[in-house]
């Protein structure tokens, strides 16, 4: 059968960064609406009912300049928008729109937009829009992060061939492994199997492709919820990759600083350890409530559809694993604070119990003299 021609589609690149420890929204967005006099908004979902699925807090939407791409077959104009979480993620996203192509062009296009703004590309957009906003958003920013830590996504979305078709005839007719895979030469049947696992649709004719990297997401009705979810689940990814690595180097320095206030010792040893186990315990409690706020950036209750896209995406991007580490590196900051304060206790006592016995021997001493 001829190939299906895309009439209606496009291209979206996702790019997030550690941006700060946390994001006031309501300043950032006073902020914005003064710097550019261009209205924001707090993204919500738009087809699925806040009952069923939600922000914990809705993202900042920041409309930006349109960007010139250079593509093997020439230019094109992406549009730009970023959005900034509370918990401090900033999102950069460029669309390309790709209609009037067969389905092989389609994926031409979306590899070529790959390589000339994707994680493998030098461009310098993606630095030069992280720095600009830094700037301008400054003052709303809690301790802004300058990390190398980044996440990528690749979406190609469909929402229209030029005739109608199901999920499972489009399955049979496109061939979607070269799109989700990037690659040229043919895949094993256990590579392609494994490619195709995530797939999910709700009606007859919608269908989304998830993989570590890109997705697919066939939607006729211009729902861009699906998206959000990914998106989300992308940001929460990046949040926890970012703990895991600050209690890696964390955890070392506090081994070290553990046993230079055992080595040092003395009567004010219960005040160094009292004030290691405050340091450890600020540091917990402040993980802890970024974490929570990062686990609860989206309230799935009862819309099943989004929410098994929402847990597909968590396990291929192996959040929970990440999550895991971070709270066994937790438990063990813990178990050390409680083990410095008790020291810390115990010194205090012991110091308290040599006092008093100097105290007596004082006391005797000046009876003795006396007498």
């Amino acid at each position: 059968m001829p190939a299906l021609q895309v009439v209606d589609a496009e291209i979206i690149v996702y790019r997030l960064f550690d941006f700060a420890y946390a994001a006031d929204l309501v300043r950032a967005e006073a902020i914005w609406r003064q710097h550019t006099g261009a209205s924001s908004a707090r993204r919500t979902l738009r087809v699925t009912s806040p009952k069923a699925i939600s922000y914990d807090v809705p993202p900042l939407v920041l409309p930006l300049e349109p960007v010139r791409l250079t593509l093997a077959d020439g230019e094109v104009t992406a549009t730009a928008t970023a959005r900034l979480y509370d918990f401090g993620v900033l999102t950069i996203a460029f669309s390309v729109t790709a209609g009037g192509c067969d389905w092989p062009g389609f994926t031409d296009r979306l590899n070529a937009v790959d390589a000339a703004i994707g994680p493998s590309s030098p461009h310098p957009v993606w630095s030069r829009i992280n720095a600009e906003l830094h700037e301008v958003l400054a003052s709303a920013l809690t301790r802004p992060a300058r990390s190398i830590l980044q996440e990528d996504y690749l979406v190609g979305v469909v929402r229209a061939f030029d005739a109608p078709i199901g999920a499972v005839a489009l399955m049979e007719r496109c061939d979607l492994v070269p799109l989700l895979s990037g690659e040229r030469r043919a895949l094993s049947e256990a590579a392609r199997a494994d490619l195709l696992r995530k797939r999910f649709s709700y009606y007859t004719d919608d269908l989304a492709v998830l993989t570590w990297d890109r997705a697919f997401i066939y939607e006729p009705r211009g729902d861009s919820d699906v998206l959000d979810v990914i998106e989300v689940a992308n940001a929460q990814l990046l949040e926890m990759r970012y703990y895991d690595e600050l209690l890696d180097d964390e955890l070392p320095s506090m081994y070290d600083l553990v046993e230079t206030t055992h080595r040092i010792g003395g009567l004010l040893s219960s005040r160094r350890f009292a004030s290691l186990a405050r340091r450890l315990y600020t540091l917990v409690a402040e993980v802890t409530e970024l974490t929570e706020k990062v686990d609860n950036a989206l309230q799935v209750t009862e819309d099943v559809y989004l929410a098994r896209i929402y847990t597909a995406a968590l396990d291929l991007f192996r959040v929970g694993t990440v999550s895991a580490a971070v709270d066994r590196k937790l438990a063990i900051i813990r178990d050390t604070y409680a083990a410095l304060y008790e020291e810390a206790s115990s010194s205090r006592a012991a110091a308290m119990e040599f006092i008093i016995v100097i105290l007596i021997l004082a006391e005797v001493l000046l009876a003795l003299i006396r007498h």
